[in-house]
């Protein structure tokens, strides 16, 4: 074990420079096509040696901070395929945004051909830096010996989660807090690490300290509280620090900027997406004759209730089939046509028409019916939490819930958003939404075994109207 902690000392570095290659390795190649392809060549007014370390420079901050939203570099964390994934993402957007400034430079469009080449050797580079990061992380890091510390609530849920990732992960030994804090400080020193889940907080932080006191690193799972706390502002009342939670979730401003961009976005979009909702309206009329949308009662700011709208992807009165409930896997009440508008989440487009009228915003906690809210708030009083801001197409919740995100969770990953909110934050979830739109999983339905739900239940509800 002192070996593996002399290995961790060192886990930082490692990674900083595996990440410092591969931000030499992308700005490399742009330099190369720049200098061969463009400058002097296709733009004969090119720069001499300033002007190209400034534009290198400019790419490399680029890639640095497209790096931020999809982190391509999070080798570890991430399975080897969704590091290759992130890093593609990443460099499509970078290499499109390094065209058009090219082009500004050059002051028309230029050939567009050696930055597809580009972008090609880019992936090629994502794909070996990746699986060579990943096997150099597994080698110099084995997943640690850990114990988890639980109390009332149930661990599976996290559990699972964390031993799906045997290359990281490896707990050995579950200890109720029951068993007293004194007993499971002296067996900590056994353990690479701590989990300490949902337990209470004079038993938690105690554990927390004995862990800094011994330097074991220490997972925690947080509570609700935790989560508004960490949106807190930082300040000093003299020499004693003070955590400043205002707790009035968006501001005048705040709502104003998030109305603006809303509208920026919404009205391009509207247009763009015509032709796409008329087809989609065509096929699900031509499938059953029944009606193209369907309108349900949905909750969003101050729980005002409102009518989503969505294509209609299941059977006309799809509930009277069973009542009201979450679609299954193999549900049969959805339509051919309904299974290809959800599997590609074009169902979601005619609540453009929601943000536009202002009952939704792009970023928000996703919109829950006012009966199953009703239902959430007998175990979780906290859930009408979420209507502190207006509900929405997108938030962490979509963008990093899994097939097996309880409700629980969700509400956490909604206050994380809530209690850190910015228009940077914004933008940030929207273009991370992008990289979930072609992952399958998160368009599952519920699976009834086991009453966890899975991904996108909030669109498997409906009641046509």
């Amino acid at each position: 074990m002192k070996h593996k902690g002399r290995k961790a000392k060192y886990k930082g570095t490692i990674m900083t420079m595996l990440k410092l290659f591969i931000l030499a390795l992308y700005t490399g190649i742009f330099a190369y096509i720049w200098l061969f392809y463009y400058n002097n060549k296709e733009i004969a007014w090119g720069f001499h040696t300033k002007g190209n370390w400034l534009l290198f420079l400019i790419y490399l901050l680029l890639v640095y901070v497209v790096s931020k939203v999809y982190n391509p570099f999070n080798v570890g964390h991430m399975k080897p395929s969704d590091t290759i994934y992130s890093n593609f993402l990443m460099m499509v957007g970078v290499d499109i945004i390094a065209y058009f400034i090219v082009s500004l430079i050059a002051r028309e469009m230029l050939n567009v051909l050696p930055f597809l080449i580009m972008l090609g050797i880019d992936i090629v580079v994502a794909i070996i830096w990746s699986l060579v990061a990943n096997a150099i992380f597994v080698k110099l890091f084995p997943p640690h010996n850990m114990i988890m510390v639980y109390g009332s609530r149930l661990v599976e849920s996290i559990s699972e989660k964390m031993q799906s990732r045997t290359d990281r992960y490896n707990i050995t030994k579950y200890v109720d807090i029951h068993t007293g804090v004194e007993e499971i400080c002296k067996i900590i020193p056994q353990f690479d690490s701590v989990v300490v889940c949902d337990i209470d907080a004079t038993a938690r932080n105690e554990i927390v300290k004995y862990c800094f006191e011994i330097s074991k690193r220490c997972y925690i799972v947080p509570k609700l509280s935790d989560i508004l706390i960490r949106g807190s502002h930082e300040i000093h009342m003299f020499d004693s620090p003070i955590f400043l939670l205002k707790n009035e979730a968006l501001n005048f401003g705040h709502k104003l900027i998030k109305r603006i961009m809303d509208l920026l976005m919404v009205i391009p979009l509207c247009v763009i997406a015509a032709p796409f909702m008329a087809i989609i309206a065509l096929a699900i009329k031509l499938q059953d004759g029944g009606p193209v949308f369907y309108k349900q009662a949905r909750l969003t700011l101050d729980n005002k209730v409102f009518n989503v709208l969505k294509f209609r992807s299941m059977i006309p009165d799809a509930e009277k089939v069973g009542g009201a409930q979450l679609a299954k896997e193999g549900d049969d009440r959805i339509t051919p046509v309904g299974k290809i508008i959800r599997k590609i989440r074009m169902d979601e487009l005619p609540q453009l028409f929601n943000i536009l009228k202002g009952d939704m915003s792009f970023v928000g906690p996703r919109p829950e019916r006012p009966e199953i809210a009703e239902k959430y708030m007998e175990e979780m009083p906290e859930f009408k939490y979420r209507t502190k801001v207006k509900a929405g197409l997108t938030g962490f919740a979509q963008v990093l819930g899994k097939y097996n995100t309880t409700p629980y969770d969700k509400l956490k990953l909604d206050l994380m958003y809530i209690s850190k909110y910015s228009a940077l934050l914004d933008i940030k979830l929207i273009l991370m939404t992008i990289k979930i739109l072609f992952v399958s999983e998160s368009t599952e339905g519920f699976d009834a075994s086991n009453s966890i739900p899975k991904g996108k239940s909030e669109n498997s509800d409906e009641e046509t109207k």
